[in-house]
């Protein structure tokens, strides 16, 4: 089996006209008859943007986050005003305290803001589904729960840490995707892909029992990868031949232009706000 889906990206660092851009990431997925919120964004342009795309949030079926980051989660108080049923799947960690140490910045709290963590402790329990394995939220619409992590060349991307102190490190754990099985093959999205690109795929090529990629959307994490994992990125891209990639938020803007000079054999496009992505209009 197979479904048709559309997909339209209402919070990304790029925005179309009429639309705000901010640091955070939010995608509405049509996919089997469900209306699924990727992500929530910073809480900055959700509901600005959503309204101009003539997206109701009060028709989320379900909200799906990919980690605990307050670029993914910060709109979340916000959809909850507008949305009294869709649940909440999510890995458990997610509700985690993490920091990020750059040597050359203070260090940053960047776990979900306070306000939301005040809002879902209020949530019902019967709204929340908090498990690391993966499950599938209709017939051809899958999360992976916790990606395992086997690739030697990827890491989570960043000095991220669980303390201030920045003593004990943070391997975001909670980092998931989402897959659709589609006529072309999966459709994968990514948030922020900590867990790397390699060790997502493959793992969800496993979860679907598919090996055919047909395209891939959403941040990639390689804003600061080093030269060597953007190279076997790209040769690991380069076999998998998927037939578009929209990279957008945390992959980096250079790293795009590089995948677009080198995978020839696929569409490599900038993701923005605005966007629509999918197979339900054609």
């Amino acid at each position: 089996m197979s479904c048709l889906f559309e997909l339209t990206v209402i919070c990304d660092n790029h925005a179309g006209e009429g639309l705000l851009p901010e640091h955070g990431l939010a995608f509405a997925l049509r996919a089997d008859k469900n209306n699924i919120l990727f992500d929530t964004g910073s809480g900055e342009t959700l509901i600005h943007n959503a309204t101009r795309l003539g997206i109701d949030l009060a028709d989320i079926t379900h909200l799906v986050l990919s980690h605990g980051h307050y670029d993914h989660t910060g709109g979340i108080v916000q959809l909850l005003h507008l949305n009294e049923h869709c649940p909440l799947i999510a890995h458990p960690f997610f509700l985690s305290e993490r920091y990020s140490r750059h040597p050359d910045r203070p260090v940053r709290r960047i776990s979900m803001p306070f306000s939301v963590q005040a809002a879902l402790q209020q949530l019902s329990p019967t709204r929340q589904c908090c498990q690391s394995v993966s499950s599938m939220l209709s017939n051809n619409v899958g999360v992976t729960g916790k990606i395992p992590r086997t690739s030697l060349f990827e890491d989570t991307g960043g000095p991220f840490y669980i303390d201030e102190a920045g003593q004990f490190n943070d391997a975001i754990p909670d980092d998931q995707a989402l897959w659709i099985n589609t006529p072309q093959g999966l459709v994968i999205i990514l948030g922020c892909c900590h867990a790397g690109v390699v060790n997502t795929l493959e793992y969800i090529r496993h979860l679907a029992g598919e090996s055919r990629v047909a395209g891939i959307i959403g941040g990639l994490h390689l804003l600061h990868a080093s030269p060597e994992r953007i190279e076997q990125t790209l040769i690991y891209l380069k076999k998998l031949k998927p037939d578009f990639i929209y990279a957008g938020h945390c992959t980096g803007d250079d790293v795009i232009v590089t995948m677009r000079e080198n995978l020839r054999d696929t569409a490599v496009c900038q993701l923005y706000a605005g966007i629509d992505i999918g197979t339900v209009r054609s």
